[in-house]
């Protein structure tokens, strides 16, 4: 029998381990950290033998293959024994592939914006009735949809269409996957501690997204993202599918044209730039695959933004509140500023990445009255932005950042939370901080209704 460990037990290794169990392997799964009740509800249901808290190197060395947490990076102990021994290692994403049957996939990777485009094309394909699933790095485990439809007939009536959230960190555990449908929104700085803090690493990493894909596919793309196309002239040849790179001329005030057709984004809850773009990518993944303008169209009214990215809490006396915890790096604060019409008070700060603040010059020079900087260490924050003229103010909770922010704000003009940075020194992670700013700010405006 197929002897299979699984490393880490979160949401992926979970479904890995539910997938590997269903199709006869011989399980067990190993997390150096406590597992979550959640899951070892679930890994127990299902009879899966596991540990906590440590590794036991004996069993896992004895593996015919490793399924790998993508969080769990190739220079720690275990995965230095596991490579000398030369055992296999994919990641969750490659496991289920491997099992999938009767589906179209659609993937979709970036730096910035990869959650909330995946939501909408899922969205596009539920609203108008199509067999849609959405998992990867958001949602569901892709190995565990796939295990729910092992049982299913093979008719096209079930086909289903998966539409999944891939990270770097994912396509670097794949081998054979092949997306029908592939989307690279951009390409910007992040995650270079694993790439060797060299930036042509991580793009290579981003690209093997198309190294599967066949002249039948379709890779999505940004025609302006000058990572993106300097990496396809320098490999001119090399990339498969068909391409279909998203130009600015093709998307003017709010509106995406795609051969005849025209979608109106304005009516709809994307807002900014750079959520048009994600639309456009969005518009063309579901074109590709046989909708209709007028389904495209009305599903992109009745999408819903996810919660931390430019959601809007409350407007109460005229000042506006959004919480864009999401927004952990320089570019994504960036889109969230261009996106504001009217004054902000920028609410930014945590566990700073090695920002350079210098894209955001312009923009908080045009469209930022205060700051409030939330951390425990706001020294770099105030000395980048000390001689701007406006106030700056410090707050070591989310709390304390609203009541700052209130005092500064007037009617006509945004609370925006954007952090450019981590959450880890003062909140459990970036929705953990998101969820207290709005806790914060609807208590505010409930005091206030009294």
């Amino acid at each position: 029998m197929h002897k299979i460990v699984i490393l880490g037990s979160g949401e992926s290794g979970t479904g890995a381990a539910i997938l590997a169990k269903r199709v006869g392997y011989d399980v067990f799964v190993s997390d150096k950290s406590p597992i979550k009740a959640q899951y070892k509800t679930v890994l127990e249901a299902q009879g899966i033998p596991y540990e906590e808290g440590d590794h036991s190197m004996d069993r896992i060395l004895a593996a015919d293959e490793i399924v790998k947490s993508p969080g769990i990076p190739e220079k720690t102990d275990i995965m230095l024994a596991i490579r000398t021994k030369g055992i296999p290692v994919i990641g969750e994403i490659e496991l289920g592939y491997r099992f999938t049957k009767n589906a179209k996939i659609v993937a979709i990777t970036g730096s910035n914006g990869k959650t909330t485009t995946t939501q909408l094309i899922y969205h596009l394909f539920k609203s108008a009735g199509y067999n849609a699933y959405m998992g990867g790095n958001v949602g569901d485990s892709y190995a565990e949809l796939v295990a729910g439809a092992l049982d299913l007939p093979e008719t096209k009536e079930n086909k289903r269409i998966y539409v999944l959230e891939v990270s770097s960190f994912q396509l670097d555990d794949i081998k054979t996957f092949k997306p029908d449908i592939s989307v690279l929104l951009n390409i910007t700085p992040d995650h270079l501690d694993r790439y060797e803090y060299e930036m042509s690493n991580y793009v290579r990493s981003k690209f093997r997204i198309t190294m599967n894909q066949t002249e039948i596919d379709l890779f999505i793309t940004n025609a302006d993202d000058p990572e993106i196309q300097g990496y396809i002239r320098q490999h001119e040849g090399e990339i498969r599918p068909m391409m279909e790179d998203i130009k600015k001329e093709d998307i003017k005030n709010g509106i995406v044209h795609l051969d005849d057709d025209v979608y109106d984004i304005r009516p709809t809850a994307l807002k900014g730039p750079h959520n048009i773009f994600n639309a456009a990518c969005a518009i063309n993944t579901a074109y590709a695959l046989g909708m209709d303008q007028h389904e495209i169209q009305d599903g992109l009214l009745t999408f819903v933004t996810p919660p931390h990215r430019l959601e809007v809490v409350a407007t109460k006396d005229g000042i506006t509140w959004i919480n864009d915890s999401k927004a952990t790096n320089v570019d994504s604060v960036y889109y969230a500023l261009q996106a504001v019409e009217t004054p902000i008070i920028w609410i930014a700060g945590g566990t700073d990445k090695g920002n350079d603040y210098s894209p955001l010059f312009d923009l908080v020079r045009e469209r930022v009255k205060a700051l409030v900087c939330l951390g425990v260490d706001n020294e770099k924050l105030k000395t980048v932005f000390g001689t701007y003229g406006f106030p700056i103010v410090e707050a070591k909770s989310a709390k304390e950042a609203v009541e700052q922010a209130q005092k500064l704000a007037n009617k006509g003009e945004t609370v925006l939370l954007s952090p450019a940075c981590a959450s880890f020194d003062l909140f459990k992670n970036y929705e953990d901080r998101g969820d207290q700013f709005k806790a914060a700010v609807v208590a505010i405006k409930s005091k206030n209704e009294e």
